[in-house]
């Protein structure tokens, strides 16, 4: 299962129906927490998110709205004794922020929570399954974006193998091995391109945006503002509606999500749909709401 589980929508200030930040990035057997705003916890429970699916927390920086839901999402952690590890990246200059956040209260500690904190932009952790890379974006405070990209692979073709004869556990063998019984695994597949993800939070124009966005299945963008107030975004360290959808369109984004809604603009979904598609982007969108599910792309 590859998806987005959106949490909460809204940037400061919550409103009736959007709750404060937070995203789930359910993909294969991890299970990535990002931003979790004041109410995460609940709404995880609302989305049928549970901490036990939980594997990494990101967190793009130390504003409120991004990062107060901390507290409660840890203790719940260890509260259900989560079994596996959890490593949590975060800016290093945000450190007393996470520690405060980390024992905001008393509580027993059971889980087993690793802090990697994000010095600069490059490379966090590489799996078999995808590299996820940080990008320093420009905000009043330090702020990262985060991408995740799974490597090229090859996908096999049925009607190949039987034409050579390959079959049953030969399969698996060929491909860890690269070829069998002199049967290459360029014969028998066809080159698969990996997927990418990536979530850029708080943060003006700048040159992390488009190379974080750069080919992105699906891209997790804020559109704080509406393009009528570029200059409070640019004041404030934010992007509009237009800015977020021009660099998904020059970047070749497949699906882009707008999120992090100023509450000035109260339920205005149409509004940042018409100037996205205004600003050219042509690929799938979504103004994203609260306890939403976005699928990733189906592979190209």
């Amino acid at each position: 299962m590859r998806e987005l589980v959106v949490l909460g929508t809204v940037s400061q200030v919550p409103t009736r129906q959007r709750n404060q930040n937070g995203y789930v990035l359910r993909w294969d057997s991890e299970g990535i927490l990002f931003d979790p705003g004041e109410g995460s916890q609940r709404q995880m429970l609302h989305a049928g998110v549970s901490v036990h699916d939980l594997t990494r927390i990101c967190v793009t920086h130390f504003h409120g709205d991004h990062s107060l839901g901390l507290a409660g999402v840890i203790q719940r952690i260890n509260l259900d004794r989560v079994p596996h590890p959890i490593t949590a990246h975060y800016p290093a200059s945000g450190r007393p922020f996470f520690d405060r956040l980390r024992y905001a209260t008393a509580y027993h500690e059971t889980a087993d929570l690793r802090e990697e904190p994000v010095t600069g932009d490059g490379p966090l952790a590489t799996t078999p399954a995808f590299t996820l890379t940080a990008a320093r974006l420009s905000h009043p405070v330090e702020s990262y974006g985060y991408r995740l990209t799974e490597p090229d692979g090859r996908r096999l073709l049925p009607d190949r193998l039987a034409a050579h004869g390959v079959s049953g556990p030969d399969i698996g063998r060929l491909q860890r091995e690269g070829a069998l019984y002199g049967v290459a695994l360029a014969e028998v597949s066809e080159p698969r391109p990996g997927q990418s993800f990536a979530f850029i939070m708080d943060t003006r124009l700048c040159p992390a945006v488009p190379v974080l966005a750069a080919g992105c299945d699906l891209l997790v963008i804020e559109s704080t503002f509406l393009d009528e107030d570029a200059r409070l975004a640019a004041d404030y360290g934010h992007l509009t509606a237009g800015q977020a959808a021009v660099v998904a369109r020059d970047a070749g984004v497949r699906h882009l999500v707008l999120t992090h809604f100023s509450q000035r603009y109260s339920e205005q979904p149409e509004a940042f749909e018409r100037q996205a598609r205004a600003a050219g982007f042509t690929g799938e969108l979504t103004v994203a709401q609260d306890l939403m599910r976005v699928p990733v792309p189906k592979r190209r």
